[in-house]
Order: structure tokens, then C-alpha cells, then sequence
């Protein structure tokens, strides 16, 4: 990163260089700092933000994005972050929080997923189990790594005014916000990860399409977020623990996740006909709190805010030219699931690696149109699973007797019992939505003509299908199979071939780029359904294919780079 002055009429001009210019410092910018940072390749962030998120904001971190977190080496400081250890992470249900409970789906604790996770086969096969943490936290685990890597520089409290494109790179100009004073980056890309208002999109005049404005009795319409402190919560509540709390009734729908496990929570709840966001106070935003528990519960309100649920938002576009645009400012989403936040650390995985190898001149620019191909249709894949189980829950509507004591109320309460199990199960036991992702069509993906599995939210099917995440699997000495790959590409082979080796040896040579062979026990060849599988950074499957192959390793690779979408299509025919 290089910084120089120059002289602009009479005034000096303070000028930052680096390969990338990042605006917006939620979790998809962060994590393409650290993604560039790893791979050498600068990058400067700015966001107007005074810092990391001090609201809680996303609560789920899915099983995908640990694997990510593991492959740049902080998935266990994540895990130890948020909830204790051992806090159960159950998903429940309740007419008010001191009321019946309703439906309870238990799953296990940080401490109990490390055990359970070696066992686990089939839909779970993974390297890591997902991890309830709130999005406070794991921003703060972005930023010190990503502040940590030689030739990034992060700098909240600074917006972009604006930016200058052309044949030779972006020019931003930023304004420090706490004295005005502006500074210009020259980059050669711009991405936007600033969120669902973000000034980039609209800078390339790119708008949203999709759904908005539905509404639900729940999830759909104007929402009340608080984040408060109760101490006294646990001990007031006659249940066991839960990660989630839903309250379900005619009065007073929320929904809320306990933040650290002892008395920080997450608090959301659908404003009623009437209620006048704009002049909710702190007393009627812990009312609204002590409504849905049922009792005078004493709480200290750290912050609130209003929201809209009922969004499934997609961008018509995610690039043009050298700007890029990643996260909500891509794809807006409806919390249902968790996907948002997830969503956006898969653009920045996939955005990251490539931008890397272009900035490197391992790539042609034209690699990057790859980006959109890929993560858009994944984009309307994941907010089309939120917006159906935001439809399951919010369309669901609580009987006007489900808090009677009666025997209509008890049965009113079993009909929602039963409802709202079964829905539990499918909104939070979702491998098929969190591994199941692809780039079928992508022209940087070698197809081999074999039929991708079926996409379904709460099955995955673990395929090598090029296109799809690579097959994981646990092995004999208990080492995850993803802890072997290379950090940038990684080529398989199931049983020792010396010609495979060479043809690396000449690939690496000629094409100047990281790759790592890894032999495995022919016993694992079935998995795969081939002797060799190229694995690309982002851990997708880029071709898969016999031994007798390995002369072609060149070539796919050349292909798999950008070089060449043509000859792609001539190797998979």
C-alpha cells in the first residue's frame, strides 16, 4: 500500500494506492479483507461506521461459514465466542416467555457440537457444525485478524463521497467524518459491500428485484428491535434455557436470542396496527419486552431500532466494470434461516480468490465476470428458501384462546405445538440450504455431464459433481479432510499416480499458481466417483476426472483460472 501527495492547483492532495478499495465494514467486507490480506494482496476498507457492530444484528452462523472461518484458521475463536460452552442452543416456542411452552427443538451446545461432529455422516458429513453467535461478535473477530495482515488498512468513521472509473483503476475520494478532512484511494477495484442502501449499487444505477413489502402476522412489515440486559430473565422464566425464544400469541408476536447467555438478548418484535414507530420511547420498547415475557421482567434497554421484514431482494446486477458489489447491497433477505449474513460471506470467499488472481496477473480480468454468473443465482436460491420459512412462520396464526386455560386453549396449544416442531425442524436442521449451493453453468467450472443432486432445503447429498462444495470426510487419524487442502488449489488423487505428479510439477511451472497435491486411500474413491478431483480455493469442485487425464492437468487448470471458458467446454464434452 503506497501513499503519496501531490498538487492539485494549490492544494496538496493525500493519495492511498492499493489493489482493492472496500467500502462497508460488516462481514462481507471484512471477510474479503482478510480473504485479500491472506493472499498478499492490498486492499483499504473504509466505513462510516465508528467500528464494529454494537448491536447483535445477525444471530447464526451457519455450518458453511465455520468451515471458512477453519480454513483461514479463527473457527475456534469464533466458537468460543458468544454463549458459554455448554448453553444449550434450543429453539423454543411459548404463548408468552413465563407462559406455556409450546415446541422446543433441541440442539447442542459449542462444547457438545466439538464431540458430536467427528460422528456425523450423510446430510452432516462437514468440518464444523454451525454456531449461535451473535454477528457483534464475529465482526470483532474479522477485524483483528484482517487488521493483523500486512497491506490492509481499515478505516471506520469514513464514508466514499465518490469514485472515478476508468481503463486504468477506480479513484474514491473519502471524507474523514470526524474533521471533514478527504484523502483519494486509487485502486483497481471497488467492491460495495455498504449494505441494503448502499451508494455503490446506486452509483451504478443497479436496482433491486424480487419481493418486498409483504405482509405476514409475523415477519412481515415494520419490526421492533431492542437490545437489552436482563439479569433477572433466566431465574423469572419456569423453562429450561434456549438459545431462540418465540413468543406466540393474539397480543404480542417476537422472537429473541440470548446474546452472551447470561443477560444480553436480542429482542424483535412486529409492530401492531396503531403503534407509531417514530415515537417509541425506551419505556414502551421494554413494555413491548415485558409484554412478551408476561411479567414485569426488569430490563435496562441497551439500544432499539425499527426494521422491515419481508424482503426476498436481489440485485439485477453484483458487477459492472472494476466495481463489485457483495452483501446486503447485493441481497436483501428476511432473517428467516440466518441466510443473509451467510450468504454474504460466501460472496466474499468467492469475490476474494478471484480478485487475488487477477490483482496477480494469474488470471485475466475476465475471470471476474464469473463472480456474478455464480453468486447470483445462489443469491435468489437463499432468499427464496428465507421467504418461505418466513411464509411457514409468519403465515401461521395463533388461536385467539392458545393462553386459556381451557380445554379449547390446551388443544389450541397442542395444534400449535405440533405446527411449529415441524417447522422448527425445517427452518434450523438445514444442511441442503447450507452446503448445497452451486455453480452449474459457471465458465470456469469443467463439467463432467453427471446430473448434480436434488436441491432440497433439509437434505444434502454430498456430491462431487463439479460445481458443488467438495465431499468432506473424517479420516482414520481424525483429521478433517478440508484441514489438507492447499489454501489456494488443491488437486486430489486417490492412490499414488507419479505421472500425476509431474503433470502438477509442469502446471505450477508454466501457469505460476499454488497448487497442492494430496494423495488419498483409494477406500475414499467413492466419495469422489473419480481418481482425481480439482478442488478450487473456495473449496468448490472445478473438474473431477480419470487418472489417465492427468496429461490434461494444464490445461483444466489454465481453464479453471479464466484463461481459456472455451476450451472448458471442449474438455467437459
Amino acid at each position: 500500500m503506497l501513499v503519496g501527495r501531490s498538487v492539485l492547483g494549490n492544494a496538496l492532495e493525500t493519495r492511498l494506492t492499493a489493489s482493492v478499495l472496500i467500502v462497508g465494514g460488516g462481514p462481507c467486507g471484512l471477510m474479503l479483507a482478510n480473504e485479500l490480506g491472506r493472499r498478499g494482496v492490498s486492499a483499504i476498507l473504509v466505513d462510516e461506521k465508528p467500528g464494529t457492530a454494537f448491536n447483535p444484528q445477525a444471530n447464526a452462523t451457519q455450518a458453511r461459514s465455520m468451515e471458512h472461518y477453519r480454513r483461514l484458521g479463527f473457527a475456534a475463536e469464533i466458537r468460543r465466542e458468544g454463549l458459554p460452552a455448554d448453553y444449550p442452543t434450543d429453539v423454543a416456542y411459548f404463548t408468552r416467555y413465563t407462559g406455556h411452552e409450546l415446541a422446543r427443538f433441541s440442539l447442542p451446545s459449542s462444547s457438545r457440537a466439538g464431540e458430536l461432529i467427528k460422528g456425523l455422516s450423510g446430510s452432516w458429513s462437514a468440518a464444523e457444525l454451525p454456531h449461535r453467535v451473535s454477528q457483534k461478535y464475529v465482526e470483532a473477530v474479522l477485524r483483528r485478524h484482517a487488521e493483523a495482515l500486512p497491506g490492509i488498512q481499515l478505516n471506520y468513521g469514513h464514508r466514499l463521497m465518490g469514485y472515478v472509473e476508468s481503463d486504468e483503476g477506480i479513484v474514491g475520494e473519502i471524507e474523514r467524518l470526524d474533521d471533514g478532512s478527504r484523502f483519494k484511494v486509487q485502486a483497481d477495484f471497488l467492491v460495495g459491500a455498504d449494505g441494503p442502501r448502499s451508494t455503490v449499487r446506486q452509483s451504478l444505477g443497479i436496482v433491486y428485484g424480487g419481493e418486498t413489502g409483504t405482509q405476514r402476522d409475523f415477519m412481515g412489515g415494520r419490526m421492533l428491535a431492542v437490545y437489552l440486559r436482563s439479569p433477572d430473565f433466566y431465574a423469572s422464566v419456569p423453562h429450561a434455557k434456549a438459545w431462540m425464544y418465540n413468543c406466540f400469541n393474539g397480543d404480542r408476536r417476537a422472537f429473541m436470542a440470548s446474546v452472551n447467555g447470561r443477560d444480553e438478548f436480542a429482542f424483535h418484535t412486529q409492530l401492531r396496527p396503531g403503534e407509531d414507530e417514530n415515537a417509541i420511547t425506551t419505556n414502551e420498547a421494554k413494555a413491548a419486552f415485558q409484554r412478551a415475557c408476561g411479567a414485569p421482567i426488569e430490563c435496562e434497554v441497551l439500544s432499539f431500532l425499527t426494521w422491515t421484514a419481508g424482503h426476498a431482494l436481489v440485485a439485477n446486477a453484483m458487477q459492472r466494470g472494476r466495481v463489485f458489489l457483495g452483501g446486503d447491497a447485493a441481497h436483501l433477505f428476511t432473517p428467516t434461516g440466518g441466510l443473509g449474513y451467510n450468504t454474504a460471506i460466501e460472496d466474499a470467499v468467492n469475490l476474494g480468490w478471484k480478485l487475488a488472481s487477477v490483482a496477480k496477473g494469474l488470471s485475466p480480468p475476465t475471470l471476474l465476470d464469473s463472480y456474478e454468473i455464480e453468486r447470483r443465482p445462489v443469491a435468489l436460491r437463499n432468499t427464496d428458501y428465507a421467504r418461505r420459512f418466513a411464509d411457514s412462520l409468519g403465515l401461521f396464526a395463533p388461536a385467539h384462546d392458545i393462553e386459556l386455560d381451557t380445554d379449547e386453549g390446551r388443544e389450541a396449544r397442542r395444534i400449535a405445538g405440533a405446527y411449529l416442531e415441524q417447522h422448527a425442524r425445517a427452518e434450523f436442521n438445514i444442511p441442503g440450504v447450507t452446503f448445497g449451493g452451486r455453480y452449474d453453468g459457471s465458465p470456469i467450472i469443467i463439467s463432467d455431464g453427471s446430473v448434480p443432486p436434488p436441491d432440497a432445503a433439509n437434505v444434502y447429498v454430498p456430491s462431487a459433481c463439479p460445481g458443488g462444495r467438495a465431499p468432506h470426510a473424517w479420516l482414520e487419524d481424525g483429521v478433517s479432510l478440508y484441514d489438507l487442502f492447499g489454501f489456494e488449489w488443491t488437486l486430489l488423487q486417490f492412490g499414488e499416480a507419479v505421472s500425476t505428479r509431474l503433470a502438477i510439477s509442469d502446471a505450477v511451472r508454466t501457469l505460476g499458481i499454488d497448487v497442492k497435491l494430496v494423495t488419498l486411500p483409494e477406500a475414499l474413491h467413492d466419495l469422489y466417483e473419480a481418481d482425481l478431483a480439482l478442488i478450487r480455493p473456495d473449496q468448490i469442485v472445478a473438474w473431477r476426472g480419470a487418472a489417465a487425464q492427468a496429461g490434461t492437468i494444464e490445461r483444466i487448470l489454465a481453464c479453471a483460472l479464466g484463461h481459456d471458458a472455451a476450451n472448458a467446454a471442449r474438455l467437459a464434452s
